[in-house]
């Protein structure tokens, strides 16, 4: 399961030399690489759609033996996922903005520093609202 990790360090060092080839030789290189890329994507719809249409009642199987999965369970499950995703992406945005301004602010007048972070802070506590609101939606689960 972790063994795609090892790949890590070596999917860098081909990263670095593509971009290293594509600014040395230019539009041939390029030209190779979105072949490549584009041989890559068929590949890989061709193995989507194998383990998609493979074997449909095994897939049956593992559902039924799956117990206690209600659609009641689903909702809460979907819902618990929409308030984290929702909820995160909103203190990012908040986190973004105040803490440009905090920023700003601190370098023109830095003993406003420990406002600035109360403010950054307090546009953190979005997310962990979201997280509250998972955690009663699993437990209903």
């Amino acid at each position: 399961m972790t063994s795609w990790i090892a790949g890590l360090p070596v999917l860098f060092v081909l990263v670095l030399g593509a971009v290293v080839l594509v600014r040395r030789k230019g539009r041939a290189v390029l030209r190779w690489f979105l072949a490549l890329d584009a041989l890559l994507f068929v590949g890989a719809l061709v193995v989507l759609f194998l383990a998609v249409a493979a074997h449909p009642a095994g897939a049956a199987s593992l559902a039924a033996a799956q117990s206690g999965s209600t659609p009641a369970n689903g909702a809460a499950l979907l819902g618990a996922a929409i308030s984290v995703a929702g909820s995160s992406i909103g203190a990012a945005i908040a986190v973004a903005y105040t803490g440009a301004a905090a920023l700003a602010a601190i370098s023109e007048r830095p003993e406003l520093f420990g406002r600035a972070m109360v403010i950054v802070g307090l546009a953190e506590g979005i997310a962990i609202y979201g997280l509250i609101v998972a955690v009663l939606l699993l437990g209903k689960a």
